[in-house]
Protein backbone atom coordinates (compact mmCIF):
# COMPACT_ATOMS: atom_id res chain seq x y z
CA UNK A 1 0.00 0.00 0.00
CA UNK A 2 2.73 2.37 0.85
CA UNK A 3 4.42 2.07 -2.81
CA UNK A 4 0.70 2.54 -4.16
CA UNK A 5 0.64 5.79 -2.35
CA UNK A 6 4.33 6.88 -3.19
CA UNK A 7 3.20 6.05 -6.93
CA UNK A 8 0.50 7.87 -6.55
CA UNK A 9 1.10 10.72 -4.36
CA UNK A 10 0.72 13.12 -7.10
CA UNK A 11 -3.32 12.70 -7.86
CA UNK A 12 -3.71 11.78 -3.87
CA UNK A 13 -2.85 15.30 -3.02
CA UNK A 14 -4.77 16.51 -5.84
CA UNK A 15 -8.19 14.86 -4.77
CA UNK A 16 -7.42 15.50 -1.74
CA UNK A 17 -7.41 19.30 -2.05
CA UNK A 18 -10.41 18.58 -4.46
CA UNK A 19 -12.46 17.00 -1.44
CA UNK A 20 -11.40 19.79 0.86
CA UNK A 21 -12.28 22.52 -1.27
CA UNK A 22 -15.49 20.95 -1.97
CA UNK A 23 -16.17 20.02 1.49
CA UNK A 24 -15.47 23.69 2.80
CA UNK A 25 -17.48 25.31 0.21
CA UNK A 26 -20.87 23.33 0.65
CA UNK A 27 -20.19 23.77 4.60
CA UNK A 28 -19.61 27.88 3.91
CA UNK A 29 -22.49 27.81 1.55
CA UNK A 30 -24.74 25.51 3.86
CA UNK A 31 -23.80 27.56 7.19
CA UNK A 32 -25.09 30.66 5.24
CA UNK A 33 -28.62 29.23 3.99
CA UNK A 34 -29.17 27.70 7.87
CA UNK A 35 -28.02 31.14 9.70
CA UNK A 36 -31.04 32.93 7.41
CA UNK A 37 -33.40 30.53 7.43
CA UNK A 38 -32.89 30.35 12.00
CA UNK A 39 -32.84 34.17 11.94
CA UNK A 40 -36.33 33.96 10.29
CA UNK A 41 -38.01 31.13 12.54
CA UNK A 42 -36.55 31.35 15.81
CA UNK A 43 -38.98 33.30 17.38
CA UNK A 44 -41.84 31.32 15.99
CA UNK A 45 -42.49 28.32 18.07
CA UNK A 46 -44.61 26.42 15.11
CA UNK A 47 -41.59 27.65 12.58
CA UNK A 48 -39.22 26.35 14.99
CA UNK A 49 -41.00 22.99 15.04
CA UNK A 50 -40.92 23.18 11.03
CA UNK A 51 -37.81 23.86 11.20
CA UNK A 52 -36.16 20.81 13.40
CA UNK A 53 -38.73 18.68 11.57
CA UNK A 54 -36.84 19.39 8.27
CA UNK A 55 -33.90 19.20 9.21
CA UNK A 56 -34.31 15.82 11.35
CA UNK A 57 -36.55 14.17 7.89
CA UNK A 58 -33.53 15.37 5.44
CA UNK A 59 -31.28 13.23 7.40
CA UNK A 60 -32.72 10.02 7.09
CA UNK A 61 -33.11 11.03 2.94
CA UNK A 62 -29.85 8.84 1.90
CA UNK A 63 -27.47 10.72 0.13
CA UNK A 64 -27.17 8.04 -2.50
CA UNK A 65 -31.10 8.72 -3.35
CA UNK A 66 -30.66 12.02 -3.27
CA UNK A 67 -27.65 11.63 -5.82
CA UNK A 68 -29.81 9.94 -7.78
CA UNK A 69 -32.34 12.06 -8.19
CA UNK A 70 -30.41 14.66 -9.25
CA UNK A 71 -28.72 13.41 -11.52
CA UNK A 72 -31.78 13.76 -13.84
CA UNK A 73 -32.42 17.33 -14.06
CA UNK A 74 -28.52 17.95 -13.31
CA UNK A 75 -26.29 14.72 -14.87
CA UNK A 76 -23.19 14.00 -13.93
CA UNK A 77 -20.59 16.34 -13.02
CA UNK A 78 -19.92 18.85 -10.17
CA UNK A 79 -23.34 20.73 -9.83
CA UNK A 80 -25.45 17.31 -8.45
CA UNK A 81 -22.43 17.16 -6.01
CA UNK A 82 -22.39 20.87 -4.65
CA UNK A 83 -26.48 20.62 -4.13
CA UNK A 84 -25.76 17.50 -2.62
CA UNK A 85 -23.61 17.96 -0.18
CA UNK A 86 -24.74 21.49 0.72
CA UNK A 87 -28.16 20.48 1.26
CA UNK A 88 -26.58 18.07 4.45
CA UNK A 89 -24.30 20.40 5.60
CA UNK A 90 -27.21 23.14 6.16
CA UNK A 91 -28.88 20.76 8.36
CA UNK A 92 -27.18 20.10 11.52
CA UNK A 93 -26.15 24.01 11.31
CA UNK A 94 -30.04 25.27 11.16
CA UNK A 95 -31.24 22.95 13.71
CA UNK A 96 -28.42 24.45 16.26
CA UNK A 97 -28.80 27.78 14.79
CA UNK A 98 -32.43 27.65 15.99
CA UNK A 99 -31.80 25.89 19.06
CA UNK A 100 -28.83 28.44 19.89
CA UNK A 101 -30.81 31.50 19.07
CA UNK A 102 -34.09 30.33 20.70
CA UNK A 103 -31.81 29.33 23.87
CA UNK A 104 -30.45 33.46 24.26
CA UNK A 105 -31.78 34.96 27.47
CA UNK A 106 -34.78 37.00 26.92
CA UNK A 107 -33.90 39.43 29.18
CA UNK A 108 -30.54 40.06 27.98
CA UNK A 109 -32.46 41.12 24.09
CA UNK A 110 -34.91 43.05 25.94
CA UNK A 111 -31.91 45.25 27.70
CA UNK A 112 -30.47 45.40 24.30
CA UNK A 113 -33.49 46.66 22.63
CA UNK A 114 -34.51 48.91 25.66
CA UNK A 115 -31.10 50.82 25.01
CA UNK A 116 -32.14 51.41 21.45
CA UNK A 117 -30.55 48.84 19.33
CA UNK A 118 -32.55 47.53 16.61
CA UNK A 119 -34.18 44.35 15.95
CA UNK A 120 -31.40 43.38 13.20
CA UNK A 121 -28.53 44.84 15.56
CA UNK A 122 -29.62 42.70 18.40
CA UNK A 123 -29.35 39.73 16.42
CA UNK A 124 -25.92 40.78 14.76
CA UNK A 125 -24.37 41.38 17.84
CA UNK A 126 -26.05 40.03 21.07
CA UNK A 127 -27.88 36.82 20.09
CA UNK A 128 -25.60 35.62 17.27
CA UNK A 129 -22.12 36.03 19.42
CA UNK A 130 -24.54 34.26 22.32
CA UNK A 131 -25.11 31.45 20.49
CA UNK A 132 -21.97 31.47 17.92
CA UNK A 133 -20.49 27.78 20.47
CA UNK A 134 -24.49 26.25 19.95
CA UNK A 135 -23.58 27.02 16.21
CA UNK A 136 -19.97 26.51 15.46
CA UNK A 137 -20.84 23.03 17.44
CA UNK A 138 -23.71 22.45 14.85
CA UNK A 139 -21.04 23.53 12.12
CA UNK A 140 -18.49 20.75 13.20
CA UNK A 141 -21.13 18.02 13.32
CA UNK A 142 -22.11 19.02 9.72
CA UNK A 143 -17.94 19.29 8.59
CA UNK A 144 -17.58 15.61 10.14
CA UNK A 145 -20.66 14.41 8.15
CA UNK A 146 -20.51 16.22 4.66
CA UNK A 147 -16.60 14.72 4.31
CA UNK A 148 -18.36 10.96 4.11
CA UNK A 149 -20.65 12.35 2.20
CA UNK A 150 -18.63 13.96 -0.46
CA UNK A 151 -17.03 10.87 -1.04
CA UNK A 152 -19.60 9.25 -1.78
CA UNK A 153 -21.14 11.84 -4.46
CA UNK A 154 -17.83 10.22 -6.73
CA UNK A 155 -20.83 7.77 -7.43
CA UNK A 156 -22.27 10.97 -9.88
CA UNK A 157 -18.59 11.99 -11.23
CA UNK A 158 -18.18 14.04 -8.22
CA UNK A 159 -14.55 15.66 -7.00
CA UNK A 160 -12.70 14.24 -4.56
CA UNK A 161 -11.05 11.00 -2.73
CA UNK A 162 -14.39 9.38 -3.24
CA UNK A 163 -12.65 8.12 -6.61
CA UNK A 164 -10.12 6.34 -5.00
CA UNK A 165 -12.55 4.24 -3.05
CA UNK A 166 -15.44 3.71 -5.67
CA UNK A 167 -12.86 2.67 -8.24
CA UNK A 168 -11.08 0.12 -5.67
CA UNK A 169 -14.24 -1.39 -4.84
CA UNK A 170 -14.85 -1.90 -8.58
CA UNK A 171 -12.10 -4.12 -9.03
CA UNK A 172 -12.00 -5.60 -6.01
CA UNK A 173 -10.03 -9.09 -6.18
CA UNK A 174 -7.80 -7.26 -8.87
CA UNK A 175 -4.43 -5.29 -8.53
CA UNK A 176 -3.96 -2.77 -5.65
CA UNK A 177 -7.75 -2.71 -5.88
CA UNK A 178 -7.72 -2.88 -1.82
CA UNK A 179 -5.23 -0.36 -1.78
CA UNK A 180 -7.16 2.18 -3.62
CA UNK A 181 -10.28 1.86 -1.54
CA UNK A 182 -7.53 2.23 1.80
CA UNK A 183 -5.96 4.85 0.56
CA UNK A 184 -9.06 7.29 -0.14
CA UNK A 185 -10.46 6.17 3.11
CA UNK A 186 -7.76 7.01 5.49
CA UNK A 187 -6.99 9.93 3.54
CA UNK A 188 -10.92 11.53 4.28
CA UNK A 189 -10.33 10.10 8.10
CA UNK A 190 -7.08 11.93 8.52
CA UNK A 191 -8.28 15.38 6.64
CA UNK A 192 -11.74 15.04 8.67
CA UNK A 193 -9.57 14.93 11.69
CA UNK A 194 -7.35 18.10 10.54
CA UNK A 195 -10.67 20.07 9.96
CA UNK A 196 -12.07 19.10 13.33
CA UNK A 197 -9.04 20.38 15.03
CA UNK A 198 -8.99 24.08 12.85
CA UNK A 199 -12.78 24.25 13.90
CA UNK A 200 -11.63 23.65 17.30
CA UNK A 201 -9.13 26.35 17.18
CA UNK A 202 -11.37 29.25 15.36
CA UNK A 203 -14.21 28.61 18.43
CA UNK A 204 -11.20 29.34 20.45
CA UNK A 205 -10.66 32.69 18.32
CA UNK A 206 -14.08 33.40 17.96
CA UNK A 207 -16.03 32.91 20.84
CA UNK A 208 -16.36 35.65 23.17
CA UNK A 209 -14.08 35.44 26.74
CA UNK A 210 -17.19 36.14 28.83
CA UNK A 211 -18.87 33.03 27.32
CA UNK A 212 -15.72 30.81 27.70
CA UNK A 213 -15.18 31.82 31.37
Amino acid sequence: MWEFVLDRRGQIAYQAFQHVSLVLQCVLLGTLIALLLAALVYRSAAATSLANGVSAVGLTIPAFALLGILLAPFGFGITPAVIAVTFYAALPVLRNAVVGLAGVDRSVVESARGIGMSRLATLVRVELPLAWPVILAGIRVSTQMVMGIAAIAAYVLGPGLGGFIFTGLSRLGGANALNSALAGTIAIVVLALVLDLLLLLVGRLTTPRGIRV
